[in-house]
């Protein structure tokens, strides 16, 4: 081989070299520029971590890794949903309004402070809430509550089945083609002329 061959040969390397050295540093400007915009929305840093790839290439890349945000925007945004999902499941726990601990939903008398909880309907056995009058499962009155103090939708859908019962309980009266005389005959009414 000839120097002309080995210079010619040496030039074409050097061209894919320097291709090949430009397609990296172009894709990973793109590659950051696609990072960076998954991990953060502000503009400012976004610029800055372009320009260090840019500009110190190699480097520079090494230098993104290291200072680029740790997760991306949906990372972020799944863990805030987790965090919102825990916290909403501390706060949704019952606490004994006596001593303020974790009690269960189905503890009629705190085990801490002996707190009294919840009642039990003595028609279909459920648990209430202390303040309920009215047991929501069966519609049983609590003790001590009068049956008159039930809702106006309830007695107002109770009153149409009473009526069919009483009139089913009350024979019809039967009609007769004929009227006796009911009206005495020594009764003197008075007259449209006085």
């Amino acid at each position: 081989m000839d120097t002309a061959t080995l210079g010619n040969l040496a030039l074409v390397a050097a061209a894919f070299s320097a291709a090949f050295l430009a397609a990296l540093w172009l894709s990973l400007i793109l590659w950051t520029y696609r990072d960076i915009r998954s991990r953060s929305r502000d503009p400012l840093l976004r610029i800055l971590a372009l320009l260090v790839v840019a500009a110190l290439f190699l480097p520079g890349i090494l230098i993104y890794l290291i200072l680029r945000p740790p997760r991306t925007l949906e990372e972020e945004y799944q863990r805030t949903l987790e965090e919102e999902a825990l916290l909403q499941n501390i706060e949704d726990t019952p606490l004994c309004p006596g001593c303020t601990r974790r009690i269960q939903p189905d503890w009629q008398i705190c085990p801490n402070c002996h707190t009294r909880l919840k009642k039990i309907c003595h028609h279909c056995g459920r648990l209430m809430e202390l303040p309920w009058n009215l047991c929501p499962y069966c519609g049983t009155p609590a003790p001590g509550m009068r049956r008159e103090a039930i809702s106006i939708e309830d007695a107002l859908q109770n009153l149409p089945l009473e009526e069919e019962e009483n009139r089913a309980a009350t024979p019809a009266p039967t009609r007769s083609t004929t009227f006796p005389n009911t009206v005495p005959e020594d009764v003197d009414f008075p007259k449209d002329n006085e």
